[in-house]
């Protein structure tokens, strides 16, 4: 029996051999592993951010609604962007650089793997249209902000206009023009939505005297730009009613007459 168990003994030793030596090769094959997951690491490293495999080839644009503002010139205002690695571009400076573009209100960009980068944007939309000194338009956004100027207001806008008279022109030290202009974008941009299309031109008289022309023919009261919100409440009620002058002045005592 002692033979035979000093023969098994001989016999593992030789299948495996001691064990110092399996040691040594599992650390062997360790950093092996290590230096090919370290090359593998590597190559994805150089194929995605330096190489030419992923880079940007085109750029896709979503939320325009017209030929005023196109998908080239989103591409333009992107410049040096489009071209590169596609995961080495500037997400934010796009961002940035799309929203520069004066029609553009919001923009967000992403990346579309393989090759694309992506743009969604949000354009702006006039709510009215200021007469400049040289006889042209501006157009203007409900937060006041000026993005285009043509030889004519778009169709649909509202025209501000200041009528203003003795009293309020010898007050504009203490209102002037722009404050007045603004109390009309904000009228205008407070229209309920079946009345922005009626309405022709938002004329002030005076701070306190804000008129609506409706393309019928109506006139709206408006008063001052304050309370602009129940005012379109009570006018959309109003609008049931014939008439030719629909005052909201006093929002919780309007009047229809004419």
């Amino acid at each position: 029996m002692a033979d035979a168990s000093v023969l098994d003994d001989a016999l593992e030793d030789e299948e495996y051999g001691p064990p110092a030596a399996r040691l040594r090769l599992s650390r062997r094959g360790v950093v092996v592993l290590s230096a090919a997951g370290a090359l593998l690491a590597g190559l994805v490293c150089w194929l995605v951010f330096f190489s030419a495999v992923l880079d940007v080839r085109s750029v896709a644009v979503q939320g325009l609604t017209d030929d005023r503002l196109t998908a080239d010139q989103v591409r333009e205002a992107l410049g040096d962007l489009r071209s590169g690695p596609l995961a080495r571009v500037d997400l934010d400076e796009a961002r940035h650089r799309v929203e520069a573009i004066p029609r553009v209100a919001k923009a967000e960009v992403w990346r579309g793997w393989p090759h694309t980068l992506r743009v969604k944007l949000v354009e702006r939309k006039a709510v009215a249209a200021v007469r400049t000194d040289d006889g042209k338009f501006s157009q203007v956004d409900a937060g006041g902000v000026s993005f285009a100027t043509e030889a004519s207001a778009p169709a649909g806008v509202p025209v501000v206009e200041l009528a203003l008279g003795q009293q309020a022109n010898e007050s504009l030290a203490v209102i002037g023009r722009p404050e007045l202009v603004r109390a009309a974008i904000t009228v205008a941009a407070g229209l309920p939505q079946d009345v922005q299309g009626r309405a022709g031109a938002v004329r002030v008289y005076s701070y306190d005297d804000i008129r609506v022309q409706l393309s019928g023919g109506a006139t709206v009261f408006w008063g001052s730009a304050e309370r602009t919100d129940r005012k379109a409440k009570v006018l959309t009620a109003l609008l049931g009613q014939k008439g030719a002058n629909y005052d909201v002045s006093a929002p919780d005592a309007p009047a229809v007459s004419g």
